[in-house]
């Protein structure tokens, strides 16, 4: 099966964190990333979308995402 995720976040180190652990995970990059702006808060807001290919497993909406 193939997953899909989209993390956000404040661009920042935490975030880094996260898409490094995600990769290390062997999710892939896909795409670019996104950035924008939040004026209230003045923080840079980054948005990363991710892909795994599965093998052996079939996809259905149950499937906890974050477990893989």
């Amino acid at each position: 099966m193939k997953l899909y995720r989209y993390l956000t976040g404040v661009d920042d180190q935490s975030f880094c964190h996260r898409i490094s652990a995600a990769l290390n995970r062997g999710w892939q990059l896909y795409g670019q990333p996104t950035l924008t702006y939040n004026a209230e808060t003045k923080r840079v807001i980054c948005g990363q979308a991710i892909t795994k290919d599965v093998e052996g497993a079939e996809y259905s909406p149950d499937v906890q995402l974050s477990d893989y």
